[in-house]
C-alpha cells in the first residue's frame, strides 16, 4: 500500500474516531472593554484587573484552554501594558498576550482598554458573556448588563 493510501487511511481513520467523541469544543472569542480614570499604572491596574475578574466570573475561563488574549488601548495610556497586569493573573503566565494600539478616530472614548479573548470552550455563543465597564458601557449598550446575573 502507498504512502497515500496510508495517510488518507490514517485521516478517514482519525475523523472518524473524533465524530464518534462528539467532541463539541470550538475556539469562541469573549470581549470586553473598560475605561481608565488616569494613565497612571494604578488606573490601569485597577480598570484591567476589574474587567478581567468580570469576564472570569462571567464565564467558564480556565487558563489552560485560553488560546490568545489581545488588549488594545487607546494612544492616552501608556504608562503600563495591560498584558504585564494579565501576566500577574494566578496560572496566566502561560497564556499568550498581545498588547496594540487601538486605532485613533477623532472623538472616540478616551483611555479605553478593549480585551479579545480567544478560548476553547464547549459552551455555545449565546453562553458566552461580554463585559463593557464603566465609560465602555456605551460602546455596546446591549452587552453592558455586567451587573446583571443570569
Amino acid at each position: 500500500m502507498g504512502n497515500m493510501q496510508m495517510g488518507d487511511r490514517y485521516k478517514n481513520h482519525l475523523k472518524n474516531h473524533l465524530e464518534d467523541l462528539n467532541v463539541g469544543w470550538k475556539v469562541r472569542a469573549i470581549r470586553g472593554a473598560t475605561t481608565a480614570s488616569d494613565n497612571t499604572v494604578e488606573a490601569i491596574r485597577e480598570a484591567v484587573t476589574e474587567l478581567l475578574n468580570e469576564l472570569e466570573d462571567r464565564n467558564p475561563l480556565d487558563p489552560d484552554d485560553i488560546v490568545s488574549v489581545t488588549f488594545s488601548a487607546t494612544r492616552d495610556l501608556d504608562a503600563v501594558y495591560p498584558a504585564a497586569i494579565a501576566r500577574e493573573r494566578p496560572h496566566w503566565q502561560n497564556v499568550a498576550l498581545l498588547d496594540v494600539q487601538q486605532m485613533y478616530v477623532e472623538g472616540s472614548l478616551e483611555r479605553c482598554i478593549r480585551c479579545l479573548i480567544h478560548v476553547n470552550t464547549p459552551e455555545p455563543a449565546v453562553r458566552i458573556h461580554h463585559s463593557y465597564l464603566r465609560q465602555a458601557k456605551h460602546l455596546r449598550p446591549d452587552w453592558s448588563m455586567a451587573g446583571v446575573r443570569d
